[in-house]
């Protein structure tokens, strides 16, 4: 049977923040398990909700923490020890603002580009060698403040383009998980909506 992977959607807890840029990711978790048919349930001891589901043979463990993005990395790398997954078949799933709105980066390792949530996670971690799958949702106009910017929702008129952008995470990931880096990275990685 193939090893598991871990799939953590990086996010903050709360209805309050269900729709905002910064849960994307958390939105890509709920998709999957909408796809899979399965629940995230409370993982015992640990401040995480997660599901198990399967992929073609591909054993998957689907998590979202029950803290805040800035405290995401410990029960991330909790789970994953209890579960004995490796740091390099993890795959973090999160929001960029450097990166425009629509895009869509598949990448192994490198810098946090100081994103709380991945920065929790690689000390969490003691390591950066794990996926992630960057979610473009662009930097504010003007000179709005990024965090009053990510902790807010998609304008309407984004909304079904973000749809789309979350949905496309969701297949980037498993991508990613069945077919390796190289693959998934020629299939899903792109600018942003607006590029043309």
């Amino acid at each position: 049977m193939a090893d598991a992977w871990l799939i953590a959607g990086l996010g903050n807890p709360g209805e309050k923040y269900a729709r905002t840029r910064h849960n994307a990711g958390a939105m890509v978790v709920d998709i999957l398990c909408e796809r899979f048919g399965v629940a995230l349930k409370k993982t015992r001891f640990v401040a995480a909700t997660s599901a198990e589901a399967r992929t073609g043979e591909v054993p998957l463990l689907l998590v979202r923490t029950t803290t805040f993005m800035n405290e995401s990395g410990p029960p991330i790398a909790s789970v994953a020890r209890k579960r004995d997954i490796p740091t390099e078949r993890v795959v973090i799933v999160h929001d960029e603002i450097d990166l425009p709105f629509g895009a869509l980066r598949v990448k192994f390792g490198g810098s946090t580009a100081g994103h709380n949530g991945l920065e929790s996670v690689v000390s969490a971690f003691r390591s950066r060698d794990f996926f992630r799958v960057r979610i473009g949702v662009g930097r504010p106009p003007g000179r709005q403040d990024p965090i009053g910017w990510v902790l807010s929702p998609f304008a309407s008129r984004e909304r079904e383009d973000a749809a789309v952008l979350i949905q496309d995470a969701a297949e980037a990931t498993l991508a990613l998980v069945t077919e390796g880096l190289a693959s998934a990275q020629d299939r899903y990685n792109r600018g942003g909506f607006r590029d043309g």
